[in-house]
């Protein structure tokens, strides 16, 4: 029977964790170990100068999971290096409360865990939806079939694997479970925040401090993309490579002839003689 790690950027206690671990229960066993607090938007951070602490908590059916000091990909490498007694052999992250879209993925937690977990070799998913007050529908409902799509996809992915450094991007629309059209697989599609606010206060001591106020995302809903599908009600799966390289601008970028060797070193730079 397969181990399954749940984790997630949003704490151990959020609503969308639990629907998650519930729903993946039909796949094997589920071991729940996610970060002890909110670390949204952190990426891939990592703890390297520091300790990590885990300790035993009890979720909101009973149900027994693992908190870590450290960040969601922190918890994902502790279950990694065995922490738990078993390497998981699938990590799904979420339910995120709010898509990942688009740029989002660069930004995200979520699909960080994802990503961590491909890099030591284990399959990755990341499950998104809408977050607290984006949307009329019911959120259980939501996260509830969020959840069964997840364990539809685990068990393709445990079945047949998924390629080298690759991993599955998976947002989930925030309808009424009735109203989801289907399912496409897409590209990573167009979005972007051109309202970010610099926030200027001071403290009670007269030093300033500033908040980035986050304005919300534009998005292009092209067809074939995450954006565009989960825009017209299509839960969204894209494949995401870790390999970043632009192989199109390859040939360009040789042509710029950056041969250092062939040049002469500047009269101000220490030939170390």
């Amino acid at each position: 029977m397969p181990t399954i790690l749940v984790t997630n950027d949003d704490g151990v206690y959020s609503p969308g964790l639990l629907a998650l671990k519930q729903g993946l229960a039909v796949l094997g066993t589920v071991v729940v170990l996610a970060p002890e607090r909110n670390w949204s938007a952190t990426s891939h951070a990592k703890t390297m100068h520091k300790p990590l602490r885990l300790q035993t908590v009890t979720l909101a059916d009973g149900s027994e999971a693992y908190c870590s000091s450290g960040s969601p990909t922190d918890c994902v490498a502790l279950a990694a290096a065995g922490v738990l007694g078993a390497v998981p052999d699938l990590v799904v992250s979420g339910i995120n409360a709010g898509y990942n879209l688009g740029i989002d993925v660069t930004y995200s937690g979520t699909v960080a865990c994802a990503m961590e977990a491909t890099i030591k070799g284990m399959p990755g998913i990341a499950l998104s939806t809408v977050g607290p007050g984006q949307t009329e529908a019911d959120p259980q409902a939501i996260h509830r079939r969020a959840a069964e799509i997840a364990a539809e996809l685990g068990e393709q992915v445990l079945l047949r694997g998924l390629p080298p450094q690759t991993l599955l991007n998976v947002n989930v629309p925030g309808v009424e479970p009735a109203a989801l059209r289907g399912l496409h697989i897409t590209r990573i599609g167009s979005r972007h925040y051109p309202n970010d606010e610099l926030i200027r206060r001071e403290d009670p001591y007269g030093r300033p401090y500033y908040w980035l106020g986050g304005g919300r995302p534009v998005d292009i809903h092209d067809d074939g993309t995450d954006v565009g599908a989960v825009a017209n009600g299509f839960v969204s799966v894209t494949p995401i490579t870790l390999d970043m390289t632009n192989y199109a601008f390859l040939g360009d970028l040789g042509a710029w002839e950056l041969r250092l060797e062939d040049r002469p070193v500047p009269a101000h730079v220490d030939r170390g003689e």
